[in-house]
């Protein structure tokens, strides 16, 4: 039997540098660059969500970018059933697929395993969202953390999206998500894939998020951001949550100055990749790593070439 082509998985913070290991290595390979970063899945925001750019694109084959509207909400089951319908096709075409991106819970789902949780109704998610606002993080973190303590200790501080998602599905289901977790299955086999951290020096990290900002800022995205909020979309919509788009709304609207939203923006946008990086570490503290995306690629040259069941657990 042929052995499957490589899936590599790429994960990191923003501005880190993965998607340009990706693209590297995609025009070295012939793979195709499959996205998980969910703000990159919306149209909307190319500039703003730091999506590849045109000319990129047109280097190597990429997918599930951009494919996505902003009323749409895509959860990580949708993107999961997205991604396996697109390794099935590549593995029938024998190309090789480099996933890269920065969500943790897309990367854990390929991994460890999607809990097979009921759809939550509309009902129970607005009820736990008014519980949420009337009692504050705090009030809302120790509600949950009577019924679900893993799942409130996962959940990093300011997360109000996941303590909502963990709260309604015990609300409706009478179950914990802690719960329904368990017994999940990696939805990749172990041993036909290999994955690496890109994980730079924080100072140099945090250096690189303000400079993506004023890049940002040159590029256009204040027109971006003033035509997705011409759209009013509902504040829940996962689009309006992309890092940068309140500030810089915010900006628009005239509740800002430029200076002040500039500097909003930088801070969010490094909180942001302190998360991340705090993700990485606890999740996926197995995985290789590497602080400079330029030469990470010999290591993932040399990982495929002795791919272990063992270095693969997440």
């Amino acid at each position: 039997m042929s052995k499957p082509p490589p899936i590599t998985l790429i994960a990191g913070p923003t501005a880190s540098g993965k998607s340009a290991l990706a693209l590297k290595m995609a025009r070295e390979t012939g793979a195709v660059i499959i996205n998980a970063d969910s703000q990159q899945l919306y149209a909307d925001l190319r500039i703003l969500t730091a999506r590849p750019s045109a000319e990129d694109e047109g280097q190597a084959d990429h997918r599930l970018y951009g494919v996505a509207d902003a009323a749409d909400a895509w959860s990580v089951g949708r993107w999961s059933r997205a991604v396996m319908a697109l390794l099935d096709d590549l593995r029938d075409q024998s190309r090789p697929a480099i996933v890269v991106g920065g969500t943790g819970l897309y990367f854990t789902a390929l991994t460890r395993g999607l809990a097979d949780i009921p759809e939550i109704s509309l009902a129970a998610r607005e009820a736990t969202q008014a519980y949420y606002l009337n009692q504050g993080e705090d009030g809302f973190r120790q509600r949950l953390n009577s019924v679900d303590p893993i799942s409130a200790s996962l959940i990093a501080v300011g997360d109000h999206q996941r303590l909502v998602r963990a709260m309604s599905v015990y609300t409706q289901t009478g179950r914990t998500l802690t719960e329904w977790k368990k017994n999940t299955r990696p939805l990749l086999p172990i041993g036909e894939w290999t994955s690496l951290v890109v994980e730079p020096d924080r100072s140099q990290l945090y250096n690189a998020c303000n400079q993506r900002v004023d890049r940002m800022m040159n590029d256009g995205v204040l027109a971006e951001v003033a035509a997705l909020a011409a759209k009013e979309h509902p504040h829940s919509l996962p689009v309006t949550k992309a890092v940068g788009y309140r500030e810089l709304a915010s900006y628009v609207s005239g509740e800002l100055s430029r200076a002040e939203a500039v500097d909003a923006v930088k801070q969010a946008t490094r909180n942001y990749a302190k998360r991340q990086l705090t993700w990485t570490r606890g999740q996926m503290r197995n995985w290789p790593r590497h602080a400079c995306s330029r030469t990470a690629f010999p290591l993932l040259q040399s990982l495929h070439a002795r791919i272990d069941c063992r270095d693969n657990q997440g």
